[in-house]
């Protein structure tokens, strides 16, 4: 029986969180028989009304929809300025995440050529660079992402990004946790009809799903992968997002730069008051308070004396200093708890910073980094040996997923100028294979290298003349 309603006895929501504990579970089943036509419907509905109130959520946040902020009554007073200013911390961090680990794209090689060739034309097909990244986002906003691998009408190996929104996997309840089946359901566009896809070793069976969640079957498709041809990519080990920590530090900012925006309104509608035994009446002071100008003239007190006057706004005082002091803390907390850098440290006169300085603003998002990438590669490791497994079927080739080299290179400001300096000062020699692999816009060493090598003397006489060419204009324009 499915593992679905462990806590039925009390959902838990320790503390007031945010999300139950049930939000994020893996689903488990002690085996693929035990996946019955009733359990696969407990699992879908225990999906959409458990685990997708999560994801949406944190989709809110991603786009900046700040739903603690933006929810809800926030003033008691009805006249007064309700402004409610969201903040994108959300996207800031898993963008800035995305581009640390996937702006230079990850490498694949093989050290069979032919292999090594065929992979990077599976690669070039699906467009690997986009989709990997891809993934990498959904995993830093969701925890998660999910990837289909399929054999399309042309014979070509696809591979494509699931909605973290209709798609889960079940795996089984030993300590391996092994995949054992994954769902994919979905509602058809312009179209009331749902549908379930179930995908296990051997077969998809496809199913036509009610209103009130339930399933009816309509058929079996063979699968040709003896494997789940969907693969999860989990985040970290407990499959959180990379701003889920923080949430409540971005609705406490949230609500402090609202304040002071309704602050500053409130400010233009402060009450006047006007004190004194004075020589006017309503209308006068109405008229003069549209003229922006307050003419006060005082009566005789008893006395035969002139009284005084006064005049002056009554507003809610503004702590300048305390306010802006505490909307630092909580950007600099926000910052810290993701991992981020605060590249705002630059403004303070600091100017621009070493290499190793950023590497050193960098060490705790690199020590995030090493553990997504390691599962990152897992992820890669199951789509390769799916990829492997139809290309064997269809003898159209065979390798070891385990040879593969997959090369994750973070995405800093370069400083390999200064290396390269130090190193041929210090005597070093390096092969044009090891340089033509240092930059970025060369995508394969080798095959530059077997490109080169083509060219007739003329061609490469006409590329050097260009080059010679470029270098002297530039000379010029220095001087």
């Amino acid at each position: 029986m499915a593992k679905v309603n462990e806590f039925e006895k009390g959902k838990i929501s320790i503390g007031g969180a945010r999300f139950s504990s049930e939000s994020n579970m893996q689903y488990e089943l002690s085996s693929v028989d035990d996946l019955t036509d009733s359990v696969l419907e407990e699992l879908i509905q225990h999906h959409r009304e458990n685990q997708v109130p999560r994801l949406k959520h944190l989709e809110s946040y991603f786009k900046g929809e700040n739903v603690n902020v933006l929810t809800g009554k926030r003033r008691r007073e009805e006249h007064l300025a309700d402004n409610r200013a969201t903040h994108n911390f959300a996207k800031y961090v898993s963008t800035f995440i995305q581009g640390y680990m996937m702006g230079v794209p990850l490498k694949t090689s093989y050290e069979d050529k032919n292999v090594d060739e065929l992979l990077r034309e599976i690669n070039r097909i699906n467009d690997a660079d986009e989709h990997n990244s891809e993934l990498v986002l959904d995993q830093s906003i969701f925890g998660r992402a999910y990837e289909l691998v399929y054999r399309n009408k042309d014979d070509e190996i696809r591979f494509v990004q699931l909605s973290v929104h209709n798609t889960f996997v079940i795996y089984d309840d030993t300590v391996d946790k092994q995949p054992i089946a994954a769902v994919r359901y979905y509602k058809q566009q312009f179209s009331d009809n749902s549908f379930v896809e179930l995908y296990t070793d051997k077969v998809i069976k496809r199913y036509k799903l009610s209103d009130s969640n339930k399933l009816t079957y309509l058929e079996d498709r063979e699968q040709v992968f003896d494997y789940i041809p969907i693969v999860e990519y989990s985040n970290n080990k407990y499959r959180q997002g990379d701003f889920e920590d923080v949430l409540s530090l971005i609705d406490l900012y949230d609500a402090a730069q609202s304040d002071t925006a309704n602050y500053m309104q409130d400010l233009n509608d402060a009450l006047l008051v006007i004190k004194g035994n004075l020589e006017i009446d309503v209308k006068q002071a109405q008229r003069m308070k549209e003229k922006n100008l307050l003419m006060l003239q005082t009566e005789m007190d008893g006395e035969g004396k002139p009284s005084n006057a006064d005049a002056f706004y009554i507003y809610k005082q503004y702590d300048v200093q305390g306010t802006e002091s505490y909307k630092d803390r909580l950007f600099n907390n926000i910052l810290l708890f993701t991992s981020i850098p605060n590249l705002l440290d630059d403004k303070k006169g600091t100017g621009n910073q070493s290499g190793e300085a950023l590497k050193m603003k960098l060490f705790a998002l690199a020590q995030k980094r090493a553990t997504k990438e390691r599962l990152f590669k897992r992820g890669l490791r199951e789509r390769y040996r799916l990829i492997e497994n139809i290309l064997n079927k269809a003898s159209e080739g065979s390798f070891d997923v385990n040879n593969i080299n997959i090369t994750f290179t973070e995405n800093l400001p370069s400083m390999i100028d200064r290396e390269l300096e130090w190193f041929t000062k210090a005597g070093g020699e390096l092969s044009q294979e090891t340089l033509l692999s240092n930059l970025s816009f060369v995508e394969n060493a080798q095959e530059e290298l077997d490109r080169i090598n083509s060219e007739s003397p003329q061609e490469r006489a006409i590329a050097n003349a260009y080059q010679f060419r470029e270098e002297v204009i530039e000379d010029e324009e220095e001087q």
